[in-house]
């Protein structure tokens, strides 16, 4: 069963449940007696269920977002049509946070005390992210796979419950750097970004590579609220400063407007934008895609725009995957290849756990991923974890965006976190 919260099929507030639930008769039998200290041992799994949360900005600045966590029900689903994992079938309960760090707490302890998940999976956003890091570890949850980049998921030594997916958003800013001092000596920067960990790690990476030089380079630094109707003032500001380079560390909303706020002004600096806003669907066409040419970016996914993966095995495997599971959605958006991407490294884990759901195997398997091949990731980039690394994806590839689609230039380029 999948119902949507939102289409008013589910009676519970606040967001979007997913799964199948048990029939009243089993569950009855397994608190009964026949798995008495089931619930206390294995949280969120019983003899034929695991439950997996989730929460995402189906609303608010950040909502282009939520076609992440609709792939991810829709994958999971298509894992118990094909059987579910080691006699389990997946409940994934999934609910919208706005991209509000109050609300994500309520509804994280909503899934953790109410619906008494295994897991939490992908919840998304740095801020709200942050706002639960502290008390998920202190319930020893295993927070996996979470859909932000910043730098600090990856400290395994202090929060040894929560693991990032993405590169690192500082070694982002690094690579963008390096290759500033390489095309363009001299060069006057100019950074906008988000005032939270997401936006603060793209300075500190530009700061790793220009050392004592950063002053003298950086000749701008402007940040923005996510609360701000608009970031024209900002954009303004940046082109006054005289900055010949831009680096635009923004979520999808703020990221088009910036873009089509540095076209309107005539301004053409060599520009960098961040990684998690350049969906062809969700960021460059809204903005005009005309007006993003010569944009520069990495990226660690396989592009659904780009001619060079028309026939690749593992896109020709997502595309069938979104004509059964998700009809009439945009193929140009990037975000429905991160979702898939991140519930496959998560299938991979429950795979590798062989039955034994307990938080404390679930976590230990995330830790032991060792080349892991996930079919939307860039040829030569694969997936690895241990004990001593939390940051499963370590390389990237620049690309410039033609009007229609980004192209990779360069060759894959191996990053690691100071």
């Amino acid at each position: 069963m999948a119902t949507l919260d939102n289409a008013g099929a589910d009676p519970r507030k606040g967001g979007f449940w997913f799964g199948a639930l048990l029939g009243a008769g089993l569950l009855t039998a397994l608190v009964g007696g026949t798995r008495p200290a089931i619930a206390q041992d294995l949280p969120g799994v019983t003899a034929t269920e695991i439950k997996i949360g989730n929460t995402n900005a189906y609303s608010g600045p950040a909502s282009a977002y939520g076609t992440i966590a609709k792939t991810e029900a829709a994958f999971f689903k298509m894992v118990n049509d094909q059987g579910g994992v080691a006699g389990h079938m997946i409940n994934f309960i999934s609910y919208d946070d706005g991209y509000s760090p109050p609300k994500t707490v309520e509804q994280v302890r909503r899934l953790i005390e109410e619906d008494q998940v295994a897991l939490l999976f992908n919840t998304l956003g740095t801020p709200t992210n942050t706002a639960i890091h502290k008390y998920v570890n202190q319930k020893k949850v295993p927070h996996l796979f979470i859909s932000t980049g910043a730098d600090k998921w990856g400290d395994y030594q202090h929060f040894p419950w929560t693991m990032g997916f993405q590169p690192s958003y500082r070694t982002e800013a690094q690579i963008y750097t390096k290759y500033m001092l390489e095309q363009k000596p001299g060069a006057k920067l100019a950074i906008l970004y988000q005032n939270d960990d997401f936006g603060k790690d793209y300075p500190a990476g530009v700061k790793d590579v220009l050392g004592d030089k950063y002053a003298g380079v950086v000749v701008k630094e402007v940040s923005y609220e996510t609360t701000d109707a608009t970031i024209d003032s900002q954009m303004a500001t940046l082109q006054a400063s005289g900055a010949d380079v831009l680096l635009v560390a923004a979520t999808p909303k703020f990221a088009a407007q910036a873009i089509k706020k540095v076209h309107d002004l005539g301004w053409k600096p060599l520009f960098f934008l961040t990684n998690v806003s350049t969906s062809a669907g969700a960021v460059m066409t809204p903005a005009g895609a005309e007006n993003g040419i010569g944009i520069i970016t990495t990226d660690y996914r396989k592009d659904p725009t780009d001619p060079a993966f028309a026939n690749d095995p593992g896109m020709m495997e997502w595309r069938a995957f979104m004509a059964k599971y998700m009809p009439g959605s945009d193929l140009s958006d990037n975000n429905y290849v991160f979702g898939y991407g991140a519930s496959t490294l998560m299938l991979q884990v429950l795979k590798q756990c062989n039955g034994d759901f307990s938080r404390t195997n679930i976590m230990k398997q995330a830790a032991n991923l060792h080349d892991v091949t996930v079919p939307v990731l860039l040829p030569g980039i694969k997936v690895n974890t241990s004990p001593t690394n939390f940051h499963p994806i370590r390389a990237m590839q620049l690309q410039k965006w033609d009007g229609k689609s980004w192209e990779r230039f360069g060759g894959v380029i191996e990053g690691s976190s100071p």
